[in-house]
């Protein structure tokens, strides 16, 4: 699933992520910070820890939330390769995010307007791509409270949670998404439904994943007597951090 993502999805791009509604603006930033870590790890598949530049309007800041470091841990980004912007206003956030984008030593550009501002218009779309394609950046446009507008981004996702698949112990699961494909440059094939995916991010693998389509009879949340037992003996372990201690080669790890 992720070579088939990601085998039309070119590095040196502007690309916007929609959230489908306010409800969805954390799957959707999830989704472009997937994206992100995708492209920083470069073709031969070693990231060489090159940063990634977030550039964020204060007023997501104040509407949403400000950005968690053990979140983005948790999704695969150590926290020192980030590098976040925050603007006043949506023309800031577009002069820092072009900025980036011409700076090939980084791996990915996420630029977070919030809305709609006047400050984002064909032009400014076309300087961000020319900006991208030039450096071999991949730049992510997060589109927040906004509808679809005319740009120059090479390809437009929106995307929708889904909910998680429990893990053993009814631990967790891994975050999950529900992909559209809206718009592409090259032209978009086949009807809506060859233009949507269900995928799950594996952290681990920093790559994404094909998802089980669920029936309306399914339950995505199992109760509690549904839940299997578990493959194998199961230890437990203090909150102290001896699971990182115990080191990579131990097969423990954190859930979710």
């Amino acid at each position: 699933m992720d070579a088939a993502l990601f085998g039309g999805l070119e590095r040196a791009a502007l690309h916007e992520v929609y959230a489908a509604g306010a409800a969805d603006l954390a799957a959707a930033t999830g989704f472009a910070l997937g994206l992100a870590l995708r492209a920083a790890q470069g073709e031969a598949g070693d990231d060489a820890a090159r940063p990634i530049l977030w550039v964020r309007q204060d007023f997501v800041d104040a509407e949403t939330g400000r950005l968690h470091a053990p979140g983005l841990n948790e999704l695969g980004l150590d926290p020192a390769r980030l590098l976040l912007v925050r603007a006043r206003d949506a023309l800031g956030v577009l002069r820092a995010g072009a900025e980036g984008a011409r700076c090939p030593a980084l791996g990915a550009v996420l630029i977070e307007p919030w809305g709609e501002p006047r400050a984002f218009d064909l032009t400014a779309s076309r300087r961000l791509a020319l900006a991208a394609e030039g450096s071999g950046v991949a730049t992510l446009l997060l589109r927040v409270a906004a509808a679809e507008a005319p740009s120059a981004a090479r390809t437009r996702w929106q995307v929708v949670p889904l909910a998680s698949r429990a893990l053993e112990a009814n631990a967790p699961g891994a975050p999950a998404f529900a992909l559209r494909l809206l718009r592409h440059r090259g032209g978009v094939r086949g009807d809506a439904a060859e233009r949507e995916w269900r995928v799950e991010w594996n952290r681990d693998r920093c790559a994404f994943e094909n998802r089980t389509v669920f029936d309306r009879s399914d339950r995505l949340i199992p109760r509690r007597n549904d839940v299997p037992p578990l493959s194998r003996p199961l230890v437990s372990l203090s909150g102290d951090g001896q699971a990182a201690a115990a080191g990579p080669d131990s097969g423990l790890r954190r859930a979710g």
